[in-house]
């Protein structure tokens, strides 16, 4: 029995980066041919151009806010319901729409495996000719249907539970012997509580995919001291498969079909290897080419291979949320501000606004990590926090190094007690 999905996870990292930038060009100019907002939102750009990653990191990061925004004005005014960035539309190239929290409409091409999560399923140990018991949702978000999809791609067969009905999935999973779950990690345990409180045994369901929602390692046991093997992956219904987890246990494995790149949050900057930042994907699905698509979802790169031998690059997983847009005395204050006013200075190589105190009497804080001892500095980062923020805030310079490496650009410190 083979050991991985396909050649594409064993390739030398630098034979997979170099395909990833030969085919990068190729799919700007099909976003700007084929989706209406690309070719507004990368109008000056030459897709020629951006054939390295350092060029990417030079295109504008698109996030769900922007997605949002971009489908309810074209709805507004008669034109597309997907805000101009599907490639295709209504007919035989789009079998299904779905529909996220927003909402924000999302195409399903007919491409085999178009979510592209066959690869995570095999990784969990699910193999052709074997049943699965689905229980994401078939209606609305697509999540069912990215499951069932990779699932046929990979030769297995599926039973669509979705969600809730307890006692017909524990009655189902008995009857028709699955070899596993798909589905949250929490309503698996729900399942596995109340097979047992219905006294029934569920011997085949040995293993699970689980994603959504957190997977801790403290349920991860509880299903193992059960017999379940569970592994976890992160998609979204804009990308579909970003990363999985393996045998290994070591973070997740970047899926073969996005450019990933972690950048500081309220920015499109790049952080250093192993720094928290937000997650930036630019997929390669030609239907729906979002590029540099912001996650929201904060991450770090992890150094070295997984053991299992593959050797695509390694997240840690999720880690929290990048926005962290927090209201101080009235007003908003934006990680895209503390980013404008470090930019401002050379000098700074890190910052954080912590915003202490009670309510309604907010404490402002800007911490920078600078090698500059200059006496003045602290004044004119004062300043620049008036002029960008209209708040006055306090400045604290910190040694190099002094920061915690979790992604946080605001601190809300505050007691609301």
């Amino acid at each position: 029995m083979t050991k991985y999905f396909d050649t594409l996870e064993t390739r030398a990292p630098a034979e997979r980066n170099a395909a990833l930038l030969v085919a990068l060009p190729g799919q700007i100019a099909h976003a700007k041919k084929s989706s209406a907002a690309f070719a507004a939102l990368l109008a000056d750009v030459n897709p020629a151009d951006i054939s390295s990653h350092a060029a990417l990191a030079q295109l504008p990061v698109i996030r769900k806010s922007d997605l949002q925004e971009r489908q309810q004005a074209a709805r507004a005014a008669g034109g597309s319901v997907f805000g101009g960035f599907s490639a295709i539309g209504y007919g035989a190239a789009m079998p299904r729409v779905f529909a996220s929290p927003g909402p924000i409409y999302e195409p399903e091409g007919t491409r085999r495996d178009y979510w592209r999560l066959a690869r995570a399923l095999f990784a969990a140990g699910f193999r052709p000719g074997e049943l699965i018991h689905n229980c994401f949702s078939y209606h609305f978000v697509p999540a069912g249907s990215m499951m069932e999809s990779g699932a046929h791609a990979l030769g297995c067969t599926v039973f669509p539970g979705g969600t809730g009905q307890t006692e017909q999935q524990v009655q189902a999973m008995a009857e028709l012997k699955p070899a596993g779950y798909i589905g949250t990690p929490s309503f698996l345990k729900i399942i596995v509580d109340k097979a047992a409180e219905m006294g029934v045994a569920l011997p085949t369901v040995t293993r699970a995919l689980v994603s959504a929602e957190a997977f801790p390692p403290s349920l991860r046991d509880w299903l193992a001291e059960r017999g379940i093997a569970g592994y976890q992956c992160y998609a979204s219904a804009d990308l579909g498969l970003i990363a999985y987890e393996t045998e290994a246990r070591e973070g997740l494995v970047l899926d073969e079909g996005v450019i990933v790149e972690i950048v500081r949050p309220g920015t499109g900057d790049p952080v250093p290897e192993g720094e928290v930042g937000e997650l930036v994907v630019t997929t390669l699905n030609p239907d729906y080419p979002l590029i540099r698509f912001g996650t929201g979802d904060l991450s770090a790169i992890l150094p070295g291979m997984c053991p299992t031998g593959r050797t695509n690059t390694r997240i840690k997983g999720w880690m929290g949320r990048a926005d962290q847009t927090t209201k101080v005395r009235g007003m908003f204050v934006h990680p895209a501000q503390v980013a404008d006013i470090a930019r401002r200075f050379p000098e700074v190589l890190k910052a954080r606004l912590v915003v202490a105190g009670e309510m309604a009497h907010d404490l402002m804080t800007l911490q920078v990590e600078t090698t500059s001892s200059a006496p003045e500095l602290a004044a004119r980062i004062g300043e620049a926090i008036r002029d960008i923020t209209k708040l006055r805030g306090d400045v604290q310079l910190l040694n190099p190094g002094s920061l915690p490496n979790d992604g946080k650009v605001i601190e809300d410190a505050r007691s609301y007690q």
